[in-house]
C-alpha cells in the first residue's frame, strides 16, 4: 500500500499517524515544506521517502511530487493530510490520480462550506442555528429581526475561528458592513451554550471504530478575539444524545474512512425550536482530527492509541486495539506570556506533577488559539478537571484579559 501523507511534520504530533502506518507495513511517502534536514528524527524514521517543496500552495509542484512517487513506487492508494487547511488539496490530488479511498474534488464543498453543512444536518434531523448568507445591510437587519442580537458572522469557508465576530448591536453591524470582507460570509443566530465535539474514527462502511467527547468552556472565537486562555478537556464518556447525533451526522455527510471532529453546542440556555438546557445543537463538521494535542489527550483519557486505531482502519478497515476498562478526564490549560498568574510554574508542578502529562512551550503558529505555555493533566472526574484548570489559569489582580 502506497500512502502519500501531506505535511507529516506539522502539526508536530502528526508523525504518529505516519509511524503507525509504517509499523503496519504501509509505504509512507511524505510531502512537506520543511527541508529534510529540518525534520525531527521521529518524522524521518516514520517515512519511506520525503519530497521537499518550498511551498505546498503550489499545486503543480505537489502534483509533480505525487507523480514522482507514483512512477517510483506504483499506484498511489491513499492521499491524506488529516489537516483542515489541506482538505481541498488532498481531494484534488485524489481526483487527479484516481485515488478512490477518500473525498473527491466534486464532493469536498459539503465538508468545507458552512452553508452546505446545514443541509446535511437537516437531513440527519439534527437541530442547528438559523443561518443567513451575508449580502447587504438590509437583508442582515431582516434576519436579525427574526433572531435578535447577538449574531455571529464568520467566513462561509474557513479554518478555525479567525475572522469570526460576535455582533451585539447595530453599531457592530454597521462596523462589519463598513469593513465587509471580499470572501463570502454567513451570519448565524447566537446560541448560548458550551461547545462540545463528537470525535470519531470511521471505517469504510461509515461505522465508528472509536468515539470520544471533548468540551471547550470558552469558544475558540472568544479565545482568539479576546485573548482568553484556552482551557478544554476530553471527557471519560459522552451522553447518549451526543453519540446518537454524531452517528446520524456521520451517515448524513456520507463519512467513510476518516478521523472526524464534529462540533455541537450543549445548551446552557433554552432556545425555542432548538432545545432545552443540556440538549445538543449542531455547530459545524470538520473532516479531520481535532486540533492541537487533542488526539494525544484522547489517548490519555481513554488509555489507548488513536493513531494506531486510525492506522488499523486505513490498513485493514478494522479496529485491532482492545477496548480499555479505565477512562478518565484529560484537561488542557494554556497560559499567555502577557498575563500574570497567581500560581507559579513550580507551584503547578508541585501540586499536579504526578498528573501532568505535557508541560511545554507551544509552537508559535499555535499561540493565538492555544497560548504560549501548555499544561495538560489527567484527572479522575469533571470536577477535578475544572479545579485543575482554575488553579493553572488564576490571574493576579489587575492581570488577565479584563485587565
Amino acid at each position: 500500500m502506497n500512502f502519500v501523507f501531506i505535511s507529516p511534520q506539522f502539526p508536530q504530533t502528526f508523525w504518529n499517524f505516519c509511524n503507525r502506518l509504517k509499523n503496519n507495513g504501509v509505504n509512507v511517502l511524505g510531502i512537506g515544506d520543511t527541508p529534510y534536514d529540518g525534520l525531527a528524527q521521529n518524522v524521518k524514521d516514520s517515512l519511506t521517502e520525503y519530497y521537499w517543496l518550498p511551498t505546498l500552495e503550489d499545486y503543480d509542484g505537489v502534483y509533480r511530487a505525487v507523480a514522482f512517487f507514483a512512477f517510483k513506487y506504483g499506484k498511489i492508494d491513499w492521499v491524506e493530510s488529516n489537516n483542515e487547511y489541506w482538505l481541498e488539496l488532498d481531494a484534488r490530488l485524489r481526483t487527479d490520480f484516481n485515488v478512490t479511498t477518500g473525498v473527491q474534488s466534486g464532493d469536498i464543498s459539503k465538508f468545507k462550506s458552512k452553508a452546505q453543512m446545514k443541509g446535511c444536518y437537516e437531513k440527519a434531523g439534527i437541530p442547528t442555528a438559523r443561518q443567513h448568507k451575508v449580502s447587504d445591510l438590509a437583508a442582515a437587519r431582516e434576519f436579525i429581526a427574526k433572531t435578535g442580537y447577538p449574531v455571529i458572522v464568520k467566513p462561509e469557508v474557513g479554518v478555525g475561528a479567525l475572522h469570526t465576530y460576535k455582533l451585539e448591536k447595530d453599531e457592530d453591524l454597521r462596523w462589519f458592513y463598513g469593513e465587509l470582507p471580499d470572501a463570502p460570509y454567513v451570519m448565524e443566530e447566537f446560541i448560548v451554550g458550551d461547545i462540545t465535539s463528537y470525535d470519531a474514527i470511521i471505517n469504510a462502511e461509515g461505522k465508528p471504530l472509536f468515539e470520544s467527547m471533548t468540551c471547550w468552556p470558552p469558544s475558540i472565537m472568544d479565545i482568539v478575539n479576546k485573548k482568553l486562555d484556552l482551557a478544554y478537556y476530553v471527557a471519560a464518556d459522552m451522553p447518549e444524545q451526543l453519540r446518537s447525533m454524531g452517528r446520524a451526522a456521520v451517515e448524513a455527510f456520507g463519512v467513510k474512512s476518516r478521523f472526524v471532529h464534529m462540533e455541537f453546542f450543549r445548551l446552557t440556555q433554552a432556545r425555542p425550536g432548538l432545545g432545552d438546557i443540556g440538549d445538543f445543537v449542531a455547530l459545524e463538521v470538520n473532516m479531520r482530527p481535532a486540533g492541537g494535542y487533542t488526539p494525544d489527550m484522547m489517548d490519555y483519557a481513554h488509555s489507548l492509541d488513536v493513531y494506531q486505531i486510525w492506522a488499523d482502519m486505513i490498513t485493514w478497515n478494522e479496529r485491532r486495539f482492545p477496548e480499555p476498562e479505565y477512562h478518565q478526564f484529560c484537561a488542557y490549560a494554556g497560559r499567555r506570556d502577557c498575563y500574570e498568574y497567581v500560581h507559579s510554574h513550580e507551584e503547578i508542578l508541585e501540586r499536579y506533577g504526578d498528573r501532568i502529562v505535557t508541560c511545554e512551550r507551544m509552537p508559535e503558529l499555535m499561540w493565538d488559539q492555544m497560548g504560549n505555555m501548555n499544561y495538560t493533566a489527567v484527572l479522575p472526574d469533571e470536577a477535578a478537571a475544572k479545579e485543575y484548570i482554575e488553579f493553572v489559569q488564576a490571574y493576579r489582580p489587575g492581570s488577565g484579559p479584563e485587565g
